[in-house]
């Protein structure tokens, strides 16, 4: 492709983004390049790169955009970020030329709209602290009182792209042999500093198509969700709920800790969740998993309380953590989303408690970076269950060298710790 049908590319992206406000910009992404199998592996990852990095500026674009008077479109949003990272507006009328694959010629109001532009970065003294942090103007306060005078630090990390991060499937492997695969196939990896598990591949490298995925050497997991599932502490024959499966990757995780021995359930709501699991499960050579389906009405949980051992509560959330990957989703939150999200987490830990047996643990975690999901989450939790006691971070560690945070609690974030952001509080159950 030219640079040209590039951000024509990237531009359709957009709009393909902007219109189907109900999936998230990676799902778009999915079905968009598998309609244009023409695209090829460079270009994709081009026109992704570029469409993602307007999601990222996507409010001061379109604060500049609107100091010009000129509105916040797809087209206009890519030129923008251009001229915002230093082309000149010739340049940029060049690339929309209206030829074949361009983008269509831009209009005198348009072109008039970017060179006021010229000349300045994104950043701007004027622009409202929110506009200027990426994030929806509700949310700011929340954020601050969590961070402090760190805010601005802490948002500049999360509003970087995120690395690939893989778990090495130790059912079938060491992280050495994982690593010695990975490089025969071109794919330079590193120890990720916190789990044993881990190898950080830098950038966006395709790993799926590779043997050493193929054949379940390794997961695509993020080390900091590694490490959720390592606090778990589950062992060979305990019994063991993984309470929001989702597409399990940290049922596979806790299946590897546990040698395939014991037992695990996999539950979640959602039937085409779990059924996207089976291939991962059989891929990584797992077979101590049952899933099951959480319904209306279901006595599933009740006919089973307090028979396990470990609890894994991974509650629907922001999903504030994960902004590397998915900058889309913080033009999309709303305070009615955190409400509600807090309600529901309240309701799922309190069932999953329920199936903790007597000197058990249950793990509460989200991937989340506000208080209210959070630390707020649990106090309230060990507030209406005085059976149940935090297990320090300290003592809940079981991994090589010292646990990445001080507090009681595993916060983790993308600045300190170089993963995504992930929160979990280990709770034990009196004996």
């Amino acid at each position: 492709m030219t640079p040209s049908a590039r951000l024509a590319a990237s531009i359709d992206l957009l709009a393909a983004i902007e219109t189907d406000v109900r999936r998230p910009a990676d799902a778009v992404a999915n079905d968009f390049f598998r309609a244009r199998r023409f695209i090829g592996g460079s270009d994709r990852r081009a026109v992704a790169e570029r469409s993602w990095g307007v999601l990222r500026a996507r409010r001061r674009l379109a604060w500049w955009l609107s100091r010009e008077g000129a509105p916040a479109t797809p087209r206009l949003l890519v030129a923008a970020l251009l001229m915002l990272q230093g082309w000149a507006a010739e340049g940029v009328a060049k690339s929309f030329s209206g030829g074949k694959f361009a983008p269509s010629a831009l209009r005198p109001e348009e072109e008039e709209a970017l060179r006021g532009l010229e000349g300045h970065t994104l950043d701007h003294p004027d622009m409202p602290e929110a506009v200027r942090l990426e994030i929806p103007d509700w949310l700011l306060p929340s954020l601050a009182t969590r961070f402090g005078a760190d805010l601005p630090a802490e948002l500049a990390a999360l509003a970087e792209p995120a690395p690939l991060d893989l778990r090495v499937n130790l059912l079938k492997a060491t992280r050495e042999q994982a690593q010695a695969s990975l490089v025969a196939e071109g794919v330079e990896a590193e120890p990720t500093p916190f789990s044993p598990w881990g190898l950080r591949v830098p950038g966006r490298r395709p790993v799926t198509a590779g043997r050493t995925f193929q054949e379940g050497l390794v997961e695509i997991q993020d080390e900091g969700s590694q490490l959720v599932a390592a606090l778990v502490g589950a062992r060979p024959e305990m019994r063991v709920v993984d309470w929001c499966a989702g597409a399990g990757g940290k049922t596979l995780a806790l299946a590897m800790t546990m040698q395939n021995h014991g037992h695990v359930v996999a539950c979640d709501v959602s039937a085409g969740r779990l059924d996207g699991a089976v291939r991962r499960l059989r891929r990584a050579g797992v077979h101590n998993v049952e899933r099951h389906l959480v319904e209306p009405g279901d006595k599933w949980a009740k006919r089973r309380a307090g028979g396990f051992d470990r609890v894994l509560a991974d509650v629907p959330c922001t999903g504030i953590g994960t902004w590397r990957r998915n900058p889309d989703a913080r033009l999309r939150l709303t305070a009615r989303d955190l409400a509600e999200l807090q309600a529901k987490q309240a309701e799922i830990l309190a069932a999953a408690a329920r199936l903790v047996r007597s000197g058990g643990r249950l793990v509460y975690a989200t991937c989340s970076l506000l208080t209210e999901e959070n630390e707020a989450q649990v106090q309230a939790f060990l507030a209406a269950h005085p059976d149940f006691a935090v297990v320090p971070l300290a003592r809940a560690w079981d991994l090589p060298g010292a646990p990445p945070c001080a507090g009681p609690f595993l916060a983790l974030t993308p600045r300190h710790h170089g993963t995504d952001g992930f929160f979990a509080a280990v709770l034990e159950r009196a004996a």
